[in-house]
């Protein structure tokens, strides 16, 4: 292996890294902000919205291990965005569960957002779990806000 090939497979690999762990801190972002959520509705929390919260927790763990796998290290906190989600869901938390859940597809958008331009800067194998993996499993928020009560 020349010296340009492995330079090229380590801007790859760091690039790699960089992008999961955006999207990484985006779902860590989206664990709290559903936790924030469930805790407005209490007991009565719709099962739909614990699958969302549990789906982006079981992202989080793929993320961890493909970054580990690319020898990076995996964020540890939601970062920037993990605050700004916390300060808008906690506003939207005043005015009762619909701007809850106004705040919860808001954020599944902004998600959603994130992996379409992220998913360039990804090597094959991780685009592959981001395409074939946690995409598909992505929660289709904007139709559980129409159906769950307010």
């Amino acid at each position: 292996m020349n010296s340009d090939t492995t330079r090229m497979l380590v801007t790859d690999s760091t690039t790699s890294v960089d992008a999961l762990n955006t999207l990484l801190r985006g779902e860590l972002s989206a664990v709290e902000t559903y936790g924030q959520v469930l805790e407005k509705f209490g007991g009565d929390a719709p099962t739909e919205l614990i699958k969302c919260q549990r789906s982006h927790d079981a992202r989080t763990s793929k993320l961890r291990n493909r970054i580990a796998e690319l020898g990076g290290v995996p964020a540890s906190g939601s970062g920037t965005w993990g605050a700004f989600a916390k300060l808008f869901e906690g506003g939207a938390a005043l005015f009762g569960r619909k701007s809850a859940l106004a705040a919860l597809e808001e954020g599944e958008d902004h998600g959603l957002a994130d992996y379409r331009e992220k998913v360039k800067d990804l090597d094959l194998e991780s685009r592959h779990l981001v395409e074939v993996e946690l995409l598909p499993g992505a929660c289709p928020i904007s139709r559980n806000a129409r159906v769950i009560p307010s």
